[in-house]
């Protein structure tokens, strides 16, 4: 078995072919001729997440590829393998049939059908006077007086404890509101499944399309060769930063999607968003960010809230903001506190560590002392 000769970007090919001797050969066997044909395939490692693609609604992508070149191409059912394989009795149709499927993917890849699978972290939980004071904020809005059901914020299901908060009458937050009627937390849109994970909180340095093992190994090998860049850039000094008021991304405090708090760098030098910038500079450099993506300012922000995290189960209504101009009312001017920015994560989104942080599939530490 060797590698194809030709290898697309964003895909693996591994190829193999079987035959007696040449393409074709007739041999006689009992009085009989029997014509044997060289077999054809090839192993595509696309990655689990994109078997959807190529299957298509009712498998109809995958027999449309197979009726126009004459392929078969074998799916795996389990979400843990990543290649596929086309068999085909030439090179050519299986080819034909990889061009196509490497089609699909770079459009796959570009749609929002498709997550964000990682990104670059820096991890922000890893306080725990941090994760306290947002423990106390979620507490506050929700009216949740007992600290041991606040600790569940960040485990299990979030929808029984949705129902109760539906039911009562009113937030511990002073909610703006028509004066005769006081608003639910339903009224409003807020719920507990749109706060952030105390466990999880962080900043934000770019996002990342890895769908197989290769690209992850890639990105893991880019974060760990620039640590010297990132040193540079950080002077070789300790950096931290201080986390103030809230805002609200795009919109308005009364139809909010995001809430988040500011991030301040102590002594306004640059030195993190410089750090940042080598990060980006190299994943783009080593093709693992979306265009899109690649021209985007970075904005370093702290989520606290974010109603596109809504449960949409047993919702009688679909929110896509929340009325937060009570929220901001009471903490507009919050003192989060400060913290020192240790490691740059390579993380891996919705799968979690014994800790509750998402898991880490490569670190960057930055300084924690002077040199």
């Amino acid at each position: 078995m060797e590698m194809a000769s030709a290898v697309p970007e964003a895909t693996k090919f591994t190829t193999c072919s079987s035959a007696s001797q040449d393409n074709e050969e007739d041999k006689v066997l009992g009085g009989e001729t029997v014509l044997l044909t060289e077999k054809h395939s090839i192993s595509v490692e696309v990655g689990a997440s994109l078997h959807r693609f190529i299957r298509g609604k009712g498998g109809s992508t995958q027999k449309m590829i197979e009726d126009e070149t004459g392929v078969k191409i074998k799916i795996p059912l389990s979400k843990k393998e990543d290649s596929i394989i086309i068999e085909g009795l030439s090179s050519e149709s299986v080819s034909r049939a990889s061009e196509k499927i490497q089609a699909i993917i770079d459009e796959a890849v570009k749609s929002p059908s498709l997550d964000y699978s990682h990104f670059i972290s820096l991890p922000l939980a890893i306080h725990p006077e941090l994760v306290d004071k947002l423990v106390n904020f979620q507490n506050s809005i929700l009216g949740i007086t007992d600290s041991s059901q606040g600790e569940n914020l960040d485990s299990g299901s979030n929808e029984d404890e949705d129902q109760k908060l539906k039911k009562g009458s009113d937030v511990a937050v002073e909610l703006k509101a028509e004066p005769s009627k006081s608003p639910t937390l339903s009224d409003l849109g807020i719920e507990k499944s749109i706060f952030i994970k105390p466990k999880t909180f962080h900043l934000t340095v770019l996002m990342l399309k890895l769908w197989n093992k290769d690209r992850v190994h890639a990105a893991t090998e880019v974060l760990q060769s620039i640590s010297s860049e990132v040193m540079e850039a950080l002077d070789n000094r300790p950096l931290s930063i201080r986390l103030k008021g809230l805002n609200c991304m795009r919109g308005s405090f009364a139809k909010a999607g995001v809430l988040y708090a500011p991030v301040e760098e102590i002594g306004n030098e640059g030195r993190l968003l410089r750090a940042c910038q080598v990060i980006i500079d190299a994943f783009v450099k080593a093709g693992l960010v979306l265009e899109k993506d690649a021209n985007q300012k970075l904005k370093l922000h702290a989520t606290v809230m974010n109603a596109s995290h809504r449960k949409r189960r047993n919702q009688k209504r679909n929110f896509s903001t929340f009325d937060a101009r009570g929220i901001y009312k009471q903490y507009g001017s919050e003192d989060w506190g400060e913290c020192l920015i240790r490691e740059a994560h390579l993380s891996q989104r919705f799968v979690f560590d014994d800790k509750g942080y998402y898991h880490c599939c490569a670190s960057l530490p930055f300084p924690e002392i002077c040199k």
